[in-house]
């Protein structure tokens, strides 16, 4: 670990600490050590820097638009946070194949399958690149949700705090019981995913998927000791 990247984790923590007031206790229930997949909500450019700098010493490692790096300065941050590439819009093999790496590394990999930031902090519909992802690398999933930041950008001018909340769920596995992955299959494990992150957000934040009566849990398996997180609203 360079200092160049200790003074800048150290900063933009401490930045996010003044400019939000941050409820991030439940993330001591992430576990310290082995391969991880975050599944998160996307509402802002908040959660990036707030869960890489708030899981340190933890590896993190997650995504980023290729575009990013069109801009040197963004380019080189990123290139520091060891962020991955992805062009959008087609299957980048170059991105999912160091996203597999990163996770056979024992690192932790963050993914929001809506793909795109929502602004208003409402579930948007799941994509299935995670699943991909799961399966291949046997990974345990994770969901980790937020809220409160989609204020961020009204409280600013007002020089208000923005209270940023995060709540971990319970781990779980997808698992096909050796049935073929079709493209409804796969769909229907990312809903069954967003389903476990929108339980864990309180209701009028959940989107697409506010009707958890409507959830199935088909394709996952919970770790010993964990339950689903539909139990838990």
């Amino acid at each position: 670990m360079t200092l160049t990247y200790r003074v800048a984790t150290s900063t933009i923590k401490g930045l996010i600490r003044l400019l939000c007031c941050v409820d991030n206790a439940q993330l001591a229930r992430v576990p310290d050590q082995g391969p991880l997949i975050i599944v998160a909500n996307h509402v802002n450019f908040l959660e990036v820097p707030l869960l890489y700098t708030h899981l340190q010493p933890r590896p993190v490692t997650g995504f980023a638009k290729a575009e990013t790096w069109d801009n040197a300065a963004l380019g080189t941050l990123f290139d520091l946070g060891g962020a991955i590439p992805l062009r959008r819009g087609e299957a980048d093999i170059v991105a999912l194949r160091q996203a597999l790496k990163a996770l056979e590394a024992g690192q932790i990999l963050a993914v929001a399958p809506e793909g795109t930031r929502s602004g208003h902090g409402r579930l948007q519909p799941g994509h299935p690149g995670v699943v991909f992802l799961a399966l291949r690398s046997g990974a345990p999933l994770l969901p980790v949700v937020y809220y409160g930041g989609e204020l961020f950008w009204r409280n600013l001018p007002r020089l208000r705090r923005t209270d940023f909340h995060i709540v971990v769920g319970q781990p779980f596995y997808l698992d096909t019981d050796g049935g073929k992955v079709t493209r409804q299959v796969r769909q229907q494990m990312v809903d069954e995913i967003m389903y476990q992150v929108a339980a864990l957000l309180p209701p009028a934040y959940r989107g697409v998927y506010s009707d958890l009566a409507a959830a199935t849990e088909a394709y996952l398996r919970f770790s010993p000791g964990a339950e689903s997180n539909l139990r838990h609203t």
